[in-house]
């Protein structure tokens, strides 16, 4: 089934919300931080940054070209959603998306576009559904104005589903995307940014886990001028999972940040992080911020973040900040690690001696760094799509035909 969002479609009304999700959220106390913004619908609430807060200082605000201030869209994007059986596809009302009780922005970009994207794009998977194929949601930039998007995904208690959400095409793009995840369902999400040179992406991806959900999120980003990405995780009861894959290539003047904040609100949860990240070409510029909040009633929980960059060429930059902040002594498990290095020489030296030239050992040495996180996803489509713009880069930027082998 294929739906063309932009055409007129039937409103279908959503559920009343997940009775444990709005539970939790009123039991769990508010956290104020400096790493992670009190989260609101209220645009007061998220000032214009000055670029001197925290969450802003490696952001280079005039680059996002008026994305900031807000006011009405200038430009709009397509979006088209291919979907099997078992799964609706509606437009709702903002204040119907509030009431399936999904967090709300901790990010001023998220806030605009919840505030301007005028509807919702509603993807509802039915509980205990086990789809045959992925949901592909595909968002196409049609210009470089400002635009905006909303979108909501619900997976059903017990359901089994994988979800692709592809960014292509130009745009000054503004993007809050929710995903709920019911009691006992396995989630597959993958967001790619597939943009254009030219484009500029902000906004805000927030998931919650069902109790003894399994979810696991790949975020891939290949393309546009600026790229800057807020994630969260939170937990709507005991057992649930999620794990946070993500690469990155950027190239000269280029800048990709990733932002995530995993807030374990619930006991016997757990987490694992892995971002990896390439950079090459003067001005190249990555920022990656994980941040783990472990609460008083998080019991018996596990986490670990992790994030990798491989510098490739001089004049590049890798900004990157892994926190913990725990509040309880009572885990099983809690640890973080950050490394940005060139390439391993021993390396380069072992397949050079096996006649392979320098130019084809370093290519070999960065897929590996990627394939190594790729074939981790689970969801062959997107490996091999992923696969494949990454060898595009490293075609680029080594010097190979285009005709060169995996």
């Amino acid at each position: 089934m294929s739906v063309q969002i932009d055409a007129p479609i039937e409103v279908v009304p959503a559920e009343a919300p997940n009775d444990s999700v709005a539970a939790v959220s009123a039991a769990v106390e508010t956290v104020a931080s400096h790493l992670h913004p009190v989260a609101s619908y209220d645009l007061a609430d998220h000032p214009l940054p000055t670029g001197r807060e925290e969450v802003w200082r490696f952001t280079p605000l005039k680059r996002l070209r008026g994305l900031l201030q807000g006011g009405d869209a200038q430009g709009e994007v397509e979006v088209a959603v291919d979907a099997p059986q078992g799964v609706t596809v509606s437009r709702i009302g903002a204040e119907e998306a509030r009431a399936l009780g999904g967090p709300a922005p901790v990010d001023r970009v998220a806030a605009l576009a919840a505030a301007h994207a005028g509807h919702v794009t509603f993807v509802d998977v039915a509980a205990e559904a086990q789809l045959d194929a992925p949901v592909v949601i595909t968002v196409t930039g049609t210009g470089a104005e400002r635009a905006y998007g909303n979108l909501v995904v619900r997976v059903g208690a017990f359901a089994k589903a994988i979800v692709v959400l592809e960014h292509r095409g130009s745009a000054v793009y503004a993007g809050n995307t929710t995903l709920l995840v019911g009691d006992g369902a396995q989630v597959e999400f993958a967001g790619l940014q597939l943009w254009e040179d030219d484009a500029v992406h902000g906004g805000q991806t927030s998931i919650v886990v069902g109790r003894d959900a399994e979810v696991r999120t790949i975020s891939a980003s290949l393309g546009g001028d600026l790229v800057r990405l807020v994630e969260t995780a939170e937990f709507s009861g005991p057992g649930g999972a999620v794990e946070q894959l993500g690469l990155y290539f950027v190239d000269a003047d280029q800048h990709i940040e990733h932002r995530l904040f995993v807030d374990h609100n619930a006991p016997k949860t757990r987490s694992n992080v892995d971002y990896r990240g390439a950079l090459q070409g003067e001005g190249a510029h990555s920022v990656w911020i994980g941040d783990v909040l472990i609460r008083k009633v998080a019991e018996g929980i596990e986490t670990y973040e992790s994030n990798k960059n491989l510098v490739l060429t001089d004049g590049c930059r890798a900004d990157s900040v892994p926190n913990l902040e725990i509040e309880t002594g009572d885990i099983a498990g809690a640890g973080h690690a950050s490394t940005t290095g060139r390439f391993d020489d021993e390396q380069l030296f072992y397949l050079r001696s096996r006649g392979i030239d320098e130019a084809e050992a370093r290519r070999l040495v960065v897929h590996g760094f990627f394939a190594d996180i790729i074939r981790r996803i689970g969801v062959a489509g997107v490996e091999e799509r992923l696969l494949e713009a990454v060898e595009a880069e490293l075609r680029v930027n080594v010097g190979l035909p285009t005709s060169s082998a995996v």
